[in-house]
């Protein structure tokens, strides 16, 4: 074991070309959250490839997830394992390490093959989001275990198969995990391609809310029935009204129905919430339910409510500020000009902030238009944000900085 490496000779022990070998690798793997097959089989390379650090990896189930049909039946959505990496796990001081394997493009989509745009960028799916971060993570451990601090911390790595469609099959076993923990980064890629983080989040959450109604003649006896698309109609108006500046609520579908001369007895409306705070989360949903009793008297209907807030607001706290100046010092030291800025976005972050664990959750690549066939990753960002975390957890591994 070495002493710990100066600053600016930490960019030189990271093999960059590896690193872009394997990004490649894994950005032509499908691993559309839906792509159960695909993400298996990532789910193996990733265990093999965090083998090489001193732990064990664990491949885990995912958790039971339901939704909610056009048809108003509630039904178990299928998910992939996730990958665990336990290090030291008697060690006094632990920190958590996430990120997510799934992207957003299905297997199906025209969007498959890395290409290059230059000399310093490539065009690929989850080259930034976020393939690019899952090997900053790798190398980043990889680098720390060469250097003196590291026997003293340990550490866990997740790597979650559904991110991208809210971490309901994963979201109990990140904060098992978070919890206890000295700080937690995660690789979301940066908010800006300057490599800019994100800072303070807002909430989200998402509802399916199934009404059910009574069919009827819509020209002989309309009266007898009860028109489940009116309820929800009027759901809409009332959630819609219940905005503030802490606040938004976006209406995005209503399901149901059937000939123009039937009353609707179905519907189903799936709605978004993006909360600032913790209160407005919590006043919306005693709000919510209000409105749903005052609709089921009002209309006659019967009503069925599911989901709910997957990940609450994240705060920056004064001990998660102390984690982000500490990795804008090390960036500091290695030459790289690091600030950070709020976000309306979401992330695992969310959920191991609510922990009560610090965490920075953009350490992953420098690339940008993310969820679109035009996403990129800036390639020399792999070894710069792979050197940084290096040196935070350096850095993490001795005193109170935090």
């Amino acid at each position: 074991m070495k002493p710990d490496i100066a600053p600016q000779a930490l960019l030189d022990t990271i093999d960059a070309d590896t690193m872009l070998r394997e990004v490649q690798d894994w950005a032509a793997i499908n691993t559309g959250t839906a792509n159960i097959e695909g993400l298996d089989r990532m789910a193996g390379i990733l265990a093999d490839a965090f083998s090489v650090l001193p732990g064990d990896v664990e491949l885990i189930d995912p958790a039971t997830v339901t939704a909610i049909s056009a048809e108003g039946r509630e039904f178990e959505k299928p998910h992939g394992r996730h990958m665990v990496l336990r290090v030291r796990p008697d060690a006094e001081r632990r920190f958590v390490l996430t990120g997510h394997m799934d992207t957003v493009f299905p297997v199906d989509h025209p969007f498959q093959e890395v290409s290059w745009i230059d000399d310093d960028t490539i065009n690929g799916p989850g080259t930034a989001d976020m393939k690019g971060g899952l090997d900053v993570i790798l190398h980043a451990l990889k680098t720390f275990e060469t250097m003196e601090s590291a026997p003293r911390v340990g550490y866990d790595v997740m790597i979650n198969s559904d991110e991208e469609t809210g971490s309901l099959a994963s979201r109990s076993l990140i904060e098992e995990l978070a919890r206890g923990k000295y700080a937690a980064l995660t690789y979301e890629p940066s908010a800006l391609p300057d490599g800019t983080l994100a800072h303070a989040r807002g909430g989200t959450g998402n509802y399916s809310i199934t009404f059910t109604g009574k069919s009827a003649h819509a020209g002989r006896n309309p009266h007898d029935g009860r028109n489940a698309i009116v309820a929800a109609s009027d759901l809409v108006l009332r959630i819609k009204a219940l905005e503030a500046d802490d606040i938004t609520v976006n209406p995005a579908k209503i399901e149901g129905g059937s000939a123009n001369n039937v009353v609707p007895d179905l519907a189903i409306l799936r709605f978004n919430i993006r909360p600032k705070s913790t209160d407005a989360m919590n006043r919306f949903d005693g709000q919510l339910d209000a409105a749903l009793a005052a609709i089921e008297a009002d209309h006659e209907v019967g009503i069925h409510r599911h989901g709910g807030v997957t990940r609450p607001p994240k705060p920056v706290d004064e001990k998660a500020q102390r984690l982000f100046d500490l990795v804008k010092a090390c960036g500091a030291e290695l030459g790289q000009d690091i600030g950070w800025k709020p976000t309306g976005g979401v992330c695992d972050g969310n959920n191991i902030a609510a922990t009560g664990v610090p965490v920075v959750d953009t350490m992953g690549v420098r690339g940008g238009a993310i969820h679109s066939p035009d996403e990129f990753m800036i390639v020399p960002s792999l070894r710069e944000r792979a050197a940084l975390s290096a040196l935070v957890l350096a850095k993490l591994s001795s005193g109170d900085h935090l």
